[in-house]
């Protein structure tokens, strides 16, 4: 029986070939999107579930309030690690680390630049890193364990064990382990070596400072709980460590546990309370994924119930010999399971063909997990399921019909036949002009806080970071030399980079200041020249200079800092930074250098050429880049040839900042463009159907001399009717939900009215090309062979 199911269903497939195409090429796309998310969803929420002891990690973060709202930061304390050891039995382990940061490892003449971390030794074994050579220990403070990858690099085929590593050109270390690399879906991919904190105390003055300084916030704390314990519980018992101190700070810390399952996908924090993070993304593309799989169904019913008239003789026939419902719906099951493996044969090349494109816009490293067998299990209930909605509707209505009725020649579809293929239709765009819409918006906020001004220029601008104390000493002669050049036009130091806070203060004051307010301020540590060579815009006052001896004890603000201080007229007013007085001496505008889509923090510049640790370099706008860059670079090893010359512009770390919505944007779009693709072949299939079922209406009209237009607007006009109703229905939804994502924005844009404009007109337009092939075709036959057969 079920030989002879398949032997119809292949018949069918083979009868009416345009409708099977449409349906397998649906089906196929809908299958391929929704696998694609499918694979990136699982990537998403399996994200460092590599730690063995992934339920039990956590990180301190803590809450502060400089103003009106809290703040959150995972920056602490080191002296919490030390309680948390000691008085807290619930705490298996904690440890202090380093943030992932670039050291220079070298072997002889071999140097390179890669990310690592310094840490206490417990954090090897909490993170269960699995170890391919020696031991995972960090107990020597002259060792350091090397990712797979980075052992590699350093010494090809050769053992790396208790091999000699230069490392930051400062220390020397012993290689006594090997560590797997750290998968592309955990918080510490990119950490290529671990050495012990111990080693960075001794070489770093400020951290070996920090380790007894409750109000120094600079380093990560690293939890593991013992089994059964609750992460709020913890969280409760920390809150106030710092508040029951002598002194408490004036910014009210509250410390709490972040578990290791909410730090990829619960990220952000809003006055508080967790606000979620990237779940939300997960959550909108899984969405999107089912309802585009869902397109693909809609044309298998559509189709499948438009041509119910040429199967309702085979329904009757079968009915009369003895057939049953259940063996109808059977049969009818099978043709839909079988198109639905059809079409993931096919989804699967797709899915092969295009996950490069994905990786590159996702930034991951995925693929088809082909010989995983979880993988395949769920693959065939995917199939049989979507076989299943496929043909559920179709399956219940044909084998419903009546066969005296089929058989006498009296059965007609009747006129309400066909509203539930117009509500699919209807279905069918709405998401499609939801997507189309959405993706607009996008795309528009994007443009929008590009449209923002940095409040610098960035064009021909690199960062340097300065490595070596080396390149500290040779400085001024490494700047001379660089400008006697016709190359470089300015070059200057600074504390962190031009796109990225380096760190605030609250110990600022002013006259006007309110009692008991400890506003956060982001204090930049800048040479002479650093104004100039940023190109940053004086709006009031003149910039640091050298001609003024005073500016050693002068200050420039921005707007956002004369804003907070309330200062009408801040030239010439005293502000108290660390408890030295300095004179306001210039206003500059807003440099951007966090998120473009929040509002840009109060900062203050001060001239210290001694605390910076980052050249900025205004290349020569007349000379090509790639022969600057050489030359600069030949420069930089005369006086600092121990690390390699690395760089980066600062034009494209800018627009790094907008990678994220950049992705969203692109995912959006391709979903967008697929859902109306899908939509527009199972319109083109009905308006091929509709056309077909009217030929000898169509040619009763031409004979009374009905004009190709009208033939045209006949059979054009429903579809326009459905789309449009479409968009009356998608335009409410889709300002919902991107309203929503908006709000996540400080600098965003408004919904204007115009976004649902161009959907609609894009969607009329697509509707009427694809419906007019079809009627055109139909209004410029012979009505002669239409009515032949009367």
């Amino acid at each position: 029986m079920i030989k002879n199911y398949l032997k119809v269903a292949l018949r069918n497939l083979k009868k009416g070939k345009l409708f099977s195409f449409i349906n397998i090429a649906g089906l196929s796309i809908g299958m391929a999107v929704t696998l694609i998310i499918g694979l990136w969803v699982w990537d998403e929420l399996s994200f460092d579930k590599y730690h063995k002891n992934y339920d039990h990690l956590g990180q301190v973060w803590q809450f502060v309030q400089f103003d009106a709202e809290k703040s959150s930061f995972n920056s602490v304390p080191i002296p919490i690690a030390k309680e948390l050891r000691s008085k807290y039995p619930a705490v298996e382990a904690a440890c202090v680390t380093t943030y992932n940061r670039e050291a220079i490892l070298g072997i002889g003449n071999k140097k390179i630049v890669k990310r690592g971390m310094y840490a206490e030794p417990d954090f090897p074994g909490m993170m269960t890193i699995r170890m391919l050579k020696g031991i995972s220990g960090l107990h020597d403070m002259h060792s350091v364990l090397l990712s797979a990858s980075m052992a590699k690099i350093l010494f090809g085929a050769e053992d790396p064990l208790n091999k000699i590593v230069r490392l930051d050109n400062r220390a020397d270390v012993k290689v006594t382990g090997v560590y797997e690399d750290f998968p592309e879906n955990s918080s510490f991919k990119d950490v290529s070596f671990l050495a012990p904190w111990e080693l960075f105390t001794s070489l770093d003055g400020y951290a070996k400072r920090a380790s007894a300084e409750w109000d120094e916030n600079s380093f990560q704390i690293f939890v593991q709980l013992k089994e059964g314990t609750d992460f709020a519980q913890i969280s409760s018992a920390i809150k106030d460590m710092r508040m029951k101190l002598e002194n408490p700070p004036a910014y009210k810390p509250e410390f709490f546990v972040h578990p290791m399952s909410k730090w990829h996908l619960h990220g952000n924090f809003i006055n508080g309370e967790n606000t979620g993070g990237l779940i939300r993304y997960v959550k909108l593309f899984g969405i999107a994924g089912i309802f585009v799989l869902l397109l693909g169904c809609i044309n298998f019913m559509n189709l499948s119930t438009a041509r119910s008239e040429k199967r309702a003789k085979e329904v009757g026939i079968r009915k009369t010999i003895g057939s049953g419902r259940k063996q109808l719906l059977l049969q009818f099951f099978s043709e839909s399971v079988l198109v639905s493996f059809i079409a993931f044969m096919l989804c699967l090349l797709l899915v092969q063909l295009a996950m490069p494109l994905f990786n590159q816009v996702t930034d991951k490293k995925m693929a088809i997990p082909w010989g995983n067998i979880y993988f395949w299990l769920p693959a065939i209930a995917f199939c049989l399921i979507t076989g299943l909605i496929a043909g559920s509707y179709p399956a219940l209505y044909l084998s419903s019909f009546k066969p005296v009725k089929v058989l006498k020649g009296t059965f007609k579809a009747g006129r309400l036949a066909s509203v539930p293929r117009k509500a699919l239709v209807v279905f069918q765009f709405t998401v499609s002009i939801t997507l189309i819409i959405g993706t607009m918006v996008v795309y528009r906020q994007i443009q929008y806080a590009r449209d923002r001004s940095a409040g610098y220029n960035s064009n021909g601008l690199i960062e340097v970071t300065m490595r070596t104390p080396e390149i500290g000493k040779n400085y001024e002669a490494l700047r001379t030399e660089l400008l006697s050049a016709r190359y470089v036009k300015n070059i200057s130091r600074s504390m962190g980079s031009l796109t990225d806070d380096y760190g605030g203060t609250t110990a600022v004051s002013w006259k006007g200041k309110t009692h008991g307010t400890s506003p956060m301020f982001i204090a930049n540590k800048v040479t002479y020249e650093y104004g100039e060579t940023v190109g940053w815009n004086i709006l009031s006052g003149r910039d640091f200079s050298q001609s003024f001896s005073t500016d050693t004890s002068a200050i420039i603000l921005n707007q956002s800092a004369v804003q907070l201080m309330g200062l009408r007229e801040p030239l010439n007013e005293l502000v108290k930074l660390g408890g030295k007085d300095f004179r306001v001496i210039g206003v500059v505008s807003d440099m951007i250098k966090f998120s473009p889509f929040d509002q840009v923090k109060p900062s203050l510049f001060t001239v210290s050429p001694g605390a910076t640790n980052v050249i900025n370099i205004r290349m020569a706008a007349q000379v090509p880049v790639s022969s600057a860059l050489a030359k600069i670079e030949t420069v930089f090893k005369k006086y600092n040839p121990a690390a390699p010359f690395e760089f980066k512009f600062v034009d494209e770390a800018y627009a790094a900042k907008f990678s994220d919505e950049v992705k969203i944007g692109k995912l959006a779009g391709y979903f967008a463009a697929l859902a109306i693709f899908i939509s527009c072949l199972g319109l083109f299939g009905l308006a091929s159907f509709v056309a077909a079922q009217r030929t000898k209406e169509i040619g009763v009209r031409k004979v009374l001399g009905a004009s190709v237009f009208s033939v045209w607007k006949l059979l054009s006009k429903d579809f326009v009717l459905l789309v449009f109703i479409s968009l009356l229905i998608a335009s409410p939804v889709a300002y919902y939900f991107m309203h929503g994502w908006l709000e996540n924005y400080r600098y965003r844009i408004n919904i204007s009215w115009w976004f649902f404009i161009l959907a609609g007109a894009g969607a009329l337009l697509l509707t009427v090309v694809m419906v007019s092939f079809q009627a055109i075709k139909a209004a410029v036959a012979n009505p002669v062979a239409a009515l032949r057969s009367e």
